[in-house]
């Protein structure tokens, strides 16, 4: 399996900063260390052509020159600094990457990403460019505009700036599992979101999933799946409020990778959110669905590569 990589082009974060920058470097170590199967790329970054199909042309302009206003910049998170523009670019161009890979694959990753909060004009929530919907809109310039692709969004929060961005537009299907009460406090309308109470564990929630996956797929049939496997539904995460467990977190990547599979269809995975009070937590959640994958991408990867003739790569 292949998975992409941004963690050398690091923020300058002041001390006590929220945001667990080193987790993704961790994380990329664990894999390179227990799943040797598994090809890890730095990724290359998103050009102004990728995100002008998403973002407008003046935002990505004032954040490529540093333009930001501090009350932008507040909104984002992060203090603008170069290192924050080129890492925002190799984080959306890494999920661009994972898309092309899954689709002659049948999996792929990009061990960061998950940039939802993101708007056509604005960042939030850590989010500056919106990978998921950059990859998105790069695979239907690239494949053809008949490529329909949902986004499964399983962060805890809700992908308010993916909604949004996709609100109108048909070809895309954005699913959110997310915290009612959680970040952000006023939601943007998706095709299919599900609010789930402070505190909802295992059970409520992998049932939640289940309905939310039948009835995804009742209501479109995608050419690709962006998967964003956040690890903040974890218990005792500092952002996320809800209470599932790791083998919860297993079992939910489970059911949407197995969903695809039964269906044929390619999977591009980000990590999204994660704020573990123990860090080392978070990276094991991330890790266990990089895991996941990579057995996933073992059994569907010859089917893929038997049918890739008609996929431009």
């Amino acid at each position: 399996m292949q998975a992409f990589y941004s963690d050398h082009f690091v923020l300058p974060l002041p001390p006590g900063h929220r945001f667990p920058m080193e987790k993704y470097a961790r994380l990329r170590e664990r894999v390179a260390g227990e799943l040797p199967h598994v090809e890890l790329t730095e990724a290359l970054p998103a050009d102004d052509a990728m995100l002008g199909r998403v973002h407008s042309r003046e935002y990505v302009e004032r954040v490529s020159a540093g333009e930001l206003d501090p009350k932008e910049q507040r909104s984002i998170g992060f203090p603008w600094s170069p290192q924050m523009v080129e890492r925002s670019r190799r984080s959306a161009g890494a999920t661009v990457a994972a898309c092309r890979a899954a689709l002659i694959d049948g999996v792929a990753a990009n061990l960061a990403g998950g940039t939802h909060h993101a708007y056509a004009d604005r960042g939030e929530g850590f989010c500056v460019f919106n990978d998921a919907a950059v990859a998105a809109r790069t695979m239907q310039a690239e494949v053809g505009p008949g490529t329909r692709v949902a986004i499964i969004d399983l962060d805890v929060h809700q992908g308010n700036g993916t909604a949004a961005i996709f609100e109108h537009d048909p070809s895309v299907f954005t699913l959110s599992l997310h915290g009612e009460h959680n970040y952000p406090f006023h939601k943007a309308t998706g095709d299919l979101d599900v609010a789930l109470p402070d505190g909802c564990g295992d059970e409520e929630y992998l049932v939640a999933l289940g309905h939310a996956l039948t009835d995804l797929f009742a209501q479109f049939t995608p050419t690709l799946v962006i998967y964003l496997a956040g690890a903040d539904p974890l218990e005792n995460d500092r952002l996320g409020r809800l209470s599932l467990t790791h083998d919860g977190l297993l079992a939910r990547d489970h059911h949407v990778l197995t969903a695809c599979a039964e269906r044929g269809l390619p999977v591009a995975i980000a990590m999204a959110g994660g704020y573990g009070r123990d860090i080392d937590q978070t990276v094991a959640a991330h890790f266990a669905t990089i895991r996941l994958a990579s057995r996933f991408h073992r059994t569907v990867r010859g089917r893929f590569h038997a049918s890739a003739g008609g996929v431009l790569v």
